[in-house]
């Protein structure tokens, strides 16, 4: 047997060793060499794999704004909920929608079916995002956070909430799902009431935690909105209001109460309503702002301005006697209800004689009526700002006949809203100077536009008591302990086909107290059907009971003669109730 000798296995072993010894070298500093590579020479693609691993950007939410009533009552708040999200890719990568105890868990605490759940995230198994389901209770939120289900995350929302439930709910209006406003107040302030949600950059653990905050985009916080409502009025009128509709049978109905000395919506109701927490049930004409988007032909109600415009054009004096004898013009009778050879300016407005204010109308020329609705803010819309509100109707021809000019003064040809009704009567209550309306709170002093003289805006306005006092038509509207000026109205709807129909509309306009007025209020009653439908006896005792809670509300001083009191002298007990007011 032939033997190796021991120093060439010597040789050859270190020579192998040698071998092992620099290739482990070479690859340390190829290892090394890479590690400086990605660390230092090129880090990106690493830094970039890494943070799209942690780095999450999550939004900064901004709450709606607050709507609330002068008094800093809220009547519109938002309030924070989760919402459900899935993303599908992860649960179809983690085993997809189950039948486990976890998974059913979440689809009672959704009340939503499993299989539903399953389709929807089959429907779109590459997307990353799909909701299950919004505006969830926080505390079912977290129960379903605690189920650890893959792929199922919450998300930070609010949802709206009216305190004061179906009160002023037409005026307010509602937000959507996304809380963006889509009626009333809520879609007309829509930019106001919605700040811009900042974003900050985070680093988040595997676990979800937040550990390192990288980047922050400051959110702009949204504006609260302090309405001139006052809900203490609000309320009352809409109660006011519901008990009439119910009581006459009527279609529907509202009203608008106006600060005469600042032009401040107080109150403005609408029924029917809904209550904007609950939908349910509520159909369009229930969201309905009738105040603002309802027009009808004023009837008697325009009456005062006839008679201020002919006063004003020197066609009477306020002791002026007007024969009131009935008249035939183009084959039509203009007569009253009731028959009076001839009536005073202040009989005219009293006994609501059709009569008296055609003859003053056909002694002027049209064009000075027509610039007198138009001053006082018929035909153009008020400038509240608010979506949905009509302009209303104020006729322009080149040709009036005699028929035509006689029936528009007593508020046949014309539409108009119930919120311009109102301002017409602040207008009148301010003496003739209209200010701008308002639906904001806003401070006096509030410069307004001189329209009408305050001489004559003072009488009329004086006249005006005596619809309200016993012989006028307007005695269901008195108010106890007050002197209130008002007008009564009626007048015929007009059907689909534009002709007249056997349906009317009822209506009382006025201020008080009428020594020094501070409100003026608009009642309009559309088509009662319990019998009576004229304004004296169906929209006239509406206005006493809100008059009466706002003043009463307002701790208003009285300003009416105590009964019995000896300068009181009541010349007729007789009432006088009948279709013209």
């Amino acid at each position: 047997m032939r033997k190796t000798a021991p120093g060439i296995v010597g040789n050859f072993i270190q020579w192998r060793f040698a071998l092992l010894c620099i290739a482990i070298f070479m690859c340390l500093v190829f290892l090394l060499g890479r590690v400086a590579w990605l660390q230092i020479i090129s880090p990106e693609n690493l830094v970039k794999q890494e943070d799209m691993r942690s780095l999450r950007e999550e939004p900064i939410v901004v709450p709606r704004g607050m709507i609330e009533d002068r008094n800093g009552r809220p009547f519109a708040v938002s309030v924070p909920v989760k919402a459900i999200w899935a993303d599908p890719k992860t649960v179809m990568e983690k085993g997809g929608v189950q039948i486990s105890s976890r998974w059913q868990a979440l689809a009672t605490t959704l009340h939503m079916p499993l299989n539903e759940i399953a389709a929807r995230i089959r429907r779109n198994p590459a997307d990353r995002f799909i909701y299950l389901a919004r505006q969830i209770d926080p505390q079912q939120a977290q129960y379903i956070e605690s189920l650890k289900l893959p792929g199922i995350s919450l998300r930070d929302e609010s949802r709206r909430f009216y305190p004061a439930g179906h009160v002023a709910a037409n005026l307010l209006g509602f937000t959507n799902i996304d809380d963006q406003g889509i009626e009333g107040i809520e879609k007309s302030f829509n930019r106001q009431l919605t700040g811009k949600a900042g974003e900050r950059l985070v680093r988040k653990d595997r676990h979800g935690h937040v550990i390192e905050n990288i980047t922050e985009t400051a959110a702009n916080p949204a504006h609260n909105l302090m309405l001139s409502i006052d809900e203490r009025l609000q309320t009352v009128t809409e109660d006011a209001l519901s008990n009439a509709v119910s009581w006459n049978k009527a279609e529907s109905a509202a009203a608008v109460i106006l600060d005469v000395n600042t032009g401040e919506v107080l109150a403005m109701a609408s029924c029917p309503t809904f209550n904007p927490n609950n939908r349910d049930g509520a159909t369009l004409n229930d969201f309905r702002n009738r105040a603002i988007s309802d027009t009808f032909e004023p009837g008697s109600t325009v009456k005062p301005m006839v008679v201020m415009t002919a006063l004003q054009q020197g066609i009477v004096q306020p002791d002026s006697v007007v024969d009131t004898h009935p008249y035939t013009i183009d084959g039509h009778r203009i007569r009253d209800v009731g028959y009076y050879p001839q009536l005073t300016l202040t009989g005219i407005l009293q006994k609501s004689s059709d009569t008296g204010v055609s003859r003053l109308s056909l002694a002027m020329p049209i064009q000075k009526l027509l610039d007198t609705y138009k001053n006082f803010g018929f035909g153009m819309p008020t400038g509240l700002g608010l979506t949905g509100e009509s302009s209303g109707l104020l006729p322009h021809r080149k040709f009036w006949g005699e028929l035509d000019r006689a029936t528009f003064s007593f508020g046949y040809g014309l539409m108009v809203t119930p919120l311009q009704l109102a301002h017409v009567y602040a207008t009148i209550g301010s003496y003739g100077i209209a200010r701008p309306l308002s639906i904001t709170r806003v401070d006096p002093p509030v410069v307004g536009q001189r329209v009408m003289s305050e001489t004559i805006a003072h009488q009329v306005e004086h006249m005006m008591e005596s619809v309200a006092l016993p012989g006028g038509g307007g005695i269901k509207a008195a108010v106890r302990g007050y002197r209130v000026a008002i007008k009564t109205g009626t007048a015929k709807k007009i059907g689909d086909d534009g002709k007249y129909i056997d349906k009317y509309i009822a209506y009382t306009a006025g201020v008080a107290p009428a020594s020094n007025p501070r409100f003026a209020l608009a009642v309009v009653i559309n088509d009662p059907e319990n019998g009576a439908y004229y304004g004296g006896a169906v929209s006239a005792p509406v206005f006493s009971q809100i008059m009466s809670d706002v003043l009463r509300l307002e701790n208003i001083e009285p300003d009416g003669l105590p009964q019995g009191d000896t300068n009181l002298t009541v010349l007729n007990k007789a009432v006088v109730e009948g279709p013209a007011g």
